[in-house]
């Protein structure tokens, strides 16, 4: 998560949604350098977010879709956790309503 925290790697992976791309593609734009957008990648590739393959000289970068299937997962125990809590709240409450008749 903290890797997200960063705006710049956000746009970062926002760019790589549409596909692979080389850094040049990806910095295009951006209000920072081409080598401060290959540390993100970089950063971004630690984390399990990006991969990277060689085409000749150059390096194409993509979204690791593992990686933000492990983020979702994670995120989506919140989800579980805040329901498994609602559920029990809503028999509980239900359970009180049907012993007062």
């Amino acid at each position: 998560m903290a890797v997200l925290a960063d705006p710049t790697r956000r746009e970062v992976l926002e760019r790589l949604r549409a596909g692979p791309r080389p850094v040049n593609a990806i910095a295009a734009g951006l209000p920072v350098s081409r080598p401060a957008v290959s540390q993100h990648l970089k950063v971004l590739k630690e984390a399990g977010l990006v991969e990277e393959r060689s085409e000749g000289v150059r390096r194409i970068y993509s979204v690791r879709r593992e990686g933000l299937l492990e983020l979702r997962v994670w995120l989506d125990s919140f989800w579980i956790d805040a329901l498994d809590a609602f559920k029990l709240e809503a028999e509980k409450s239900y359970k009180a309503k049907k012993g007062k008749r």
